[in-house]
């Protein structure tokens, strides 16, 4: 397991993205497609009976549908979707959110409280923040 130690304590609620676009498992890809587009977005949370059950991304759609020949108005989001998601508790500390990240080989982790996303950050948004503190750092 991966040690990540950050000299300082910001906590996942601090930098997370409150945008979350969410689509359900039988939506079809034309239709995730489209919601992505619409929310400028690359991911989509995929909902069954209202409670999360996976992701799309961008990539998935590529790779899963398109690449492979399948009608991105037949095939349906839980069809190409991955799960389960990977979560993180908004209290949880960035350098356990890096840790999660790095152990589950995902490039995003959604932010779960009292059971609903409330969010989500990416290995983009981490190094923005931790660059961001560095530079209030050597301004001190």
């Amino acid at each position: 397991m991966v040690e990540v130690e950050m000299p300082i304590s910001v906590r996942v609620r601090d930098i997370l993205d409150p945008k979350v676009v969410e689509v359900n498992a039988s939506a079809s890809i034309k239709e995730v497609a489209k919601a992505m587009v619409e929310n400028n977005v690359g991911t989509v949370v995929v909902t069954k009976d209202g409670l999360p059950v996976g992701e799309v991304t961008d990539r998935a759609i590529l790779e899963k549908c398109l690449v492979k020949g399948l009608d991105p108005e037949k095939t349906v989001a839980e069809d190409i979707m991955e799960a389960p998601l990977v979560t993180i508790d908004p209290e949880s500390r960035i350098g356990e959110a890096i840790r999660l990240m790095l152990e589950k080989r995902v490039r995003r982790v959604f932010v779960v409280e009292g059971g609903k996303i409330i969010g989500s950050i990416t290995q983009t948004g981490v190094c923005s923040s931790i660059l961001e503190i560095a530079g209030a750092l050597q301004a001190l």
